[in-house]
This record gives C-alpha cells, structure tokens and sequence, in this order.
C-alpha cells in the first residue's frame, strides 16, 4: 500500500456524513499510516471513526476504507488501510444511469434518456437537436431525497440511424461538495453493482 501512497498526492476524504467531504494532500507516509494536510477543518472527522478515500494514481483511482488516529486542526494521522481497491482506470469511476430527464437551457426544455454518468461528465440519447456550443443544466436524481444539478457541455455529437443522436461531454458543478456527492455514488454504485 505504500507504493500507492505519495507525498504531495492530492486525496479526498468523505468521513460517515459526505456533506463534510474535504480534500487535502499527503504529506508524509509511513508504515504505520500516512499523514494529510486538509484544505479545510476536520469537521465530521473522529479519532478511529472510519472514512473513506480517494485518490488518483498511474493505476486508476484507489479507493480505501481507514481511521484517523490523530486530529490536529487541518492534520490528520490515518492508520494504514487493511486492504483497498481500484474502482477503474478512467479519472473518474462510470456507472450506467438510465433516466428519462430533461436537459435545459434558458426557457428550453430538451427530453433525454441517460446512458451512463460519471462524476466527469454523462452520455445520453436524444431526438432533440443540441447546440454543441451551449452549456445546459440538468437535475440528477440520486435517490429518492436527494439529488444534484449539474451544467452540461457537450463534446461529442453523433447522428443515430433512427434519427436520435447520441451525446458525450463534461460537468461543472455550482459548488464542489456536489461533486464529491456524485463521485461517491457513482463509486459506491459500481461497487453495488459488481458485488450482483
């Protein structure tokens, strides 16, 4: 496990309330553990009271459960993990999402059929006709209290036989604890639908 963990790595942590998910960076590793310099205070984060992580390595994002055993202000001493996983080799774990949703931009309203979603950005079907250079908002249900809304902008267009056309392309987010909520459901997802 220590070979995956660097100094100077960018990690998020989503302690048992994801609504006080912080990021920070690695600062020191060790046998025992690794230490992380959070960008903002510890809040929702207890001694021994376990979170989960993520992080970015030449292998895909590794995920991991584990404890802090120290909390001093933005410092935080983990214990080593006992084992961890990679969710995939794409920046960001892709999991299939099929909705019926509705694409807007101003006063129009597009009907799309989700593909897939990834806290990078989704695929959907659609007979409307989607100006590229626009940007779009759209409301993504999660569950059934909660949800997120996202901006859209299309990168890729392609024209189906039937007439519908298949969209790629990338969100930004209003503020970033939406994206965290997105990447820890897409991941918690796909380890759902794996352990089928």
């Amino acid at each position: 496990m220590r070979e995956l963990l660097e100094k100077e790595r960018r990690i998020t942590v989503i302690p048992h309330d994801f609504r006080n998910a912080n990021k920070g960076t690695i600062t020191e590793v060790t046998p025992e553990g690794f230490t992380v310099e959070l960008d903002y205070d510890a809040i929702g984060m207890l001694k021994h009271n376990y979170c989960e992580f993520y992080t970015q390595t030449q292998y895909g994002t590794l995920f991991f459960t584990s404890y802090p055993k120290e909390i001093k202000d933005r410092t935080i001493r983990v214990a080593s993990p006992a084992k961890h996983k990679f969710l995939q080799r794409r920046q960001y774990t892709r999991i299939k999402y099929i909705y019926d949703l509705d694409l807007k931009h101003g006063d129009e309203v597009f009907p799309i059929k989700t593909l897939d979603i990834s806290a990078g950005g989704m695929k959907f079907k659609t007979k409307s006709n989607i100006n590229i250079e626009h940007e779009y908002t759209i409301t993504l249900p999660l569950s059934e209290i909660q949800s997120v809304e996202c901006i859209f902008s299309p990168i890729r267009i392609e024209k189906n036989n039937e007439g519908s056309y298949t969209l790629s392309g990338r969100f930004n987010y209003h503020n970033n604890n939406d994206k965290m909520v997105l990447i820890q459901y897409c991941a918690k997802r796909s380890i759902e639908i794996r352990n089928k």
